[in-house]
């Protein structure tokens, strides 16, 4: 039976969902296609718009002040701040008391697990408490059993980073019988038991000191984090928050299940484990892509108009070999020196050229040839799949997902 929709989402992270969400708001019928689990699932659970423009050293006080600085060609060039400001008001309605950030444009200063001082738009609830504004005494704790965690190291990078507040950290005994190379989700799972947190509680008291609030790895919970938290609140009568780390990430999770929840209740179908692997095409229109369920034939998903959501090189929706760089399933034009020893520097944490591959995007974010022409009428780009922004150093991939991701959205729905 042939699958026809009105629009098509190839992607399953930050930029495919709210570009289908954005797409669905009108009633037009969406299929929301990801190979692979939605890489917020690696993510930090941070939503940052700007931290650092041009790679200055100095994070950014309110991001949309410093959108002119950024290079031409920077994906926020083509949306401009309204559409920055749009894909933010999407995000908040959608994420609700999830996230904390919406009443300012003014950047975040959020402790992470490594002791730095993160800047950030938007911030899950249960970071709230540990923000570097405050300057609450900050008593950081770690666990035996999480080795990537070193809590009275982290703690001095923050004293180091000049803080306004004094920091300490401590190691302790997690109070569950887990094994040694337990998940991070055994530890959520773990503290969903009210006896796990009661003694977690009389474990952290000792060492409190004075400190008015204990900041802890993101585990407190993975069902019902909120709940956790206030537990632990109550039993040691001070702020409890977590800590942004790397993967697995739980506030990813839990921004992940959000974001699927909010796609089922807006009746985007959503296949997953299925990649795109071709596409069809009548002259300068998509009529659809080419899914590999595992039968003799890929299968076609028709649709009137298609979002690429795939990622950049991390996520292999921009693919490279020695041969060059290119984007995988429409093979749309991906600008860059012909070569390889022009796509990086010397220095190791250098600017290097290869962070910004991508493809480009004309004004309505349709991939472009190597004329500037649009390679299909009908095919629009969104996130870390554009080109122009090298987004790790920046701080900007989130704000760069939700506004294109937004924008693609609104464009294909106007065009049906």
């Amino acid at each position: 039976m042939a699958i026809s929709e009105d629009v098509v989402v190839i992607g399953g992270g930050l930029a495919g969902s709210v570009g289908a969400l954005s797409a669905a708001r009108t009633g037009a019928s969406v299929r929301l296609i990801s190979h692979k689990e939605s890489t917020l699932r690696h993510a930090s659970g941070l939503i940052d718009v700007l931290g650092y423009p041009n790679g200055g050293e100095q994070p950014v006080v309110n991001p949309f002040d410093a959108l002119d600085e950024l290079p031409t060609g920077h994906p926020y060039s083509v949306v401009g701040a309204s559409g920055v400001r749009d894909g933010l008001a999407l995000f908040d309605e959608i994420t609700g008391d999830l996230y904390v950030g919406g009443h300012t444009d003014r950047n975040a200063l959020v402790p992470t697990q490594q002791g730095t001082v993160k800047p950030t738009a938007r911030y899950p609830r249960s970071m709230a408490a540990g923000l570097a504004s405050d300057d609450r005494e900050m008593l950081l704790v770690g666990f035996e059993s999480l080795s990537d965690f070193d809590a009275p190291l982290a703690a001095d990078h923050l004293e180091a980073a000049g803080v306004p507040f004094e920091s300490r950290g401590v190691t302790v005994r997690f109070p569950a019988d887990l094994r040694a190379d337990a998940k991070l989700t055994r530890f959520a799972t773990a503290l969903e038991r009210a006896r796990t947190v009661r003694a977690l509680a009389e474990t952290i008291e000792p060492h409190l000191d004075g400190a008015e609030r204990v900041g802890v790895p993101a585990l407190l919970g993975e069902d019902d984090a909120a709940a956790v938290r206030a537990d632990l609140e109550s039993r040691l009568g001070v702020s409890v928050f977590e800590l942004p780390g790397g993967p697995p990430s739980l506030p990813g999770v839990r921004l992940a299940d959000r974001l699927f929840e909010a796609l089922d209740s807006a009746g985007v179908h959503v296949s997953t484990g299925v990649p795109v692997v071709g596409y069809e095409a009548e002259e300068d229109r998509i009529t659809s892509v080419l899914v590999d369920r595992g039968s003799h034939a890929p299968h076609p998903y028709h649709a009137r108009e298609f979002v690429l959501a795939t990622g950049g090189l991390v996520g292999k929706g921009i693919d490279s070999d020695r041969n060059g760089v290119r984007e995988p399933i429409f093979d749309c034009h991906v600008p860059h020196p012909e070569d390889r020893y022009d796509w990086f520097l010397d220095e190791a944490f250098g600017d290097h050229p290869f962070a910004r591959f991508g493809v480009i995007p004309d004004d309505e974010l349709r991939p472009v040839d190597n004329q500037g022409d649009p390679e299909f009428e009908n095919l629009r780009a969104a996130g870390s799949v554009l080109g122009g922004a090298n987004i790790a150093a920046e701080k900007s991939g989130s704000g760069i997902s939700l506004a294109t991701g937004t924008l693609a959205g609104r464009l294909t729905r106007e065009a049906i």
